[in-house]
């Protein structure tokens, strides 16, 4: 979805952030939590949101993506809402600098009005009192959402307590060349051998996905029953250690022999299109039906998961607590939540994006029409792969993995 955050150890404890986050925290404990807004009813909040303007902050590395948005959501805001809607590039540590740069500045209005967030950016902005709500009950097309789902209503190890609306569900994808790998490797060891067997032809990207793959690697190594819950500063070390001797190892016979990695997926996802690697990797399970369709990748392509498992998790639309135009913000949250919206965001000649919807709790009508969403062509069915899914770990996690990549392997 985005790159990583990359806050130096922001939250690792030590005696100094500690008292940063103390301090921004008091800052931000200010003004009433009550918010007027969701003291109103849906019909007043729609009128509210009637002629206003918002601020959208969010990932726009993908054409994809971007046509959905600037192509049908915007045009649709405006139609169905009188919503007018901006969308700005950034993510990961840009919003949370963003959000915290106007905390510090005293600022009770925001530049931003909607988020595109999860996992990591999710726990730094609550940790810094960023983010408005709970508002998620207030939405009427949250009755369509299972929220007890453990890969919906839990971001990273975290309950989204309303915080955070989810938009959409993927699961972490290898893609592979059928014309260069027969048998595409299921686990750690299977994945060393044949990069070994094939230098220069794997590479990972030190971005989202990159280190998403790294936690399947760790999850593998370690058993999620060791991972799983809060984080754990020991079993960390512990298993992190046996990660990076794994990935040193392997380094040399890395794209370029390792001396230098992708900083973006886009960047790998090119490399994989001119046939310089044999692989490259995606968090939407469906992506590779979107990029051969768009020629960039061969006709050959094949996303997997492998049978070691894959992580599968939501991502998530946020409000700033200081957001000067709530009630236009929870109307297009609504709206990006809708049936409607959900179904065109889900072809795969749209984005491909998972639904968060619950088929069961959807009219008879919808559901018969998300049936016939044309299936995937080079990528598994999600029926087929979820019993290879693994939930996020704590965002602690993805944060040391980011810094410590950098340190440990690209160094």
């Amino acid at each position: 979805m985005r790159q990583l955050l990359c806050l130096p150890r922001a939250l690792s404890g030590s005696p100094l952030s500690v008292f940063l986050l103390a301090f921004f925290l008091a800052a931000c404990q200010s003004g009433d939590r009550a918010e007027e807004v969701l003291e109103q009813s849906w019909k007043e909040i729609e009128a509210e949101a009637a002629g206003e303007s918002i601020t959208m902050m969010m990932w726009m590395g993908d054409p994809a993506i971007n046509g959905y948005m600037n192509g049908y959501v915007v045009p649709e805001l405006k139609e169905r809402y009188d919503i007018e809607l901006e969308i700005v590039s950034g993510q990961g540590s840009q919003i949370v600098s963003t959000l915290l740069s106007e905390l510090e500045a005293g600022r009770t209005s925001s530049q931003l009005d909607l988020l595109w967030i999860n996992g990591e950016t999710f726990f730094q902005l609550r940790e810094i009192d960023a983010l408005f709500g709970p508002f998620t009950e207030e939405l009427p097309h949250s009755a369509y959402v299972d929220y007890n789902d453990p890969f919906i209503g839990t971001d990273f190890q975290q309950p989204i307590e309303g915080m955070e609306a989810p938009w959409g569900n993927v699961q972490f994808a290898l893609i592979y060349d059928a014309a260069e790998v027969e048998n595409p490797p299921q686990d750690p060891a299977a994945l060393a051998e044949w990069v070994r067997a094939n230098p220069g032809r794997f590479t990972i990207p030190n971005e989202f996905a990159g280190m998403t793959l790294l936690k399947s690697l760790l999850i593998a190594m370690a058993g999620p029953e060791t991972l799983y819950g809060p984080f754990g500063e020991e079993v960390y070390e512990r298993w992190s250690g046996e990660l990076w001797d794994y990935l040193n190892d392997l380094k040399p016979h890395f794209w370029r022999s390792g001396q230098t990695f992708p900083s973006s997926l886009s960047q790998l996802h090119q490399l994989f299109a001119n046939g310089e690697v044999a692989f490259t990797m995606s968090n939407n399970d469906s992506e590779v039906d979107n990029k051969i369709a768009e020629g960039l990748f061969p006709e050959t392509s094949r996303a997997y998961m492998p049978e070691m498992g894959s992580i599968q998790n939501s991502h998530y639309l946020g409000i700033p607590r200081h957001a000067t135009s709530k009630a236009a913000s929870l109307v297009a949250i609504n709206f990006l939540m809708s049936p409607e919206a959900q179904y065109e965001k889900m072809q795969p000649a749209v984005w491909g994006d998972g639904t968060v919807l619950d088929m069961e709790r959807l009219p008879e009508e919808w559901q018969e029409r998300f049936a016939e969403i044309p299936g995937r062509n080079r990528a598994p069915e999600r029926a087929d792969i979820d019993e290879r899914a693994l939930q996020e770990l704590a965002p602690e996690y993805m944060i040391r993995l980011a810094d410590d990549f950098r340190r440990e392997v690209m160094e």
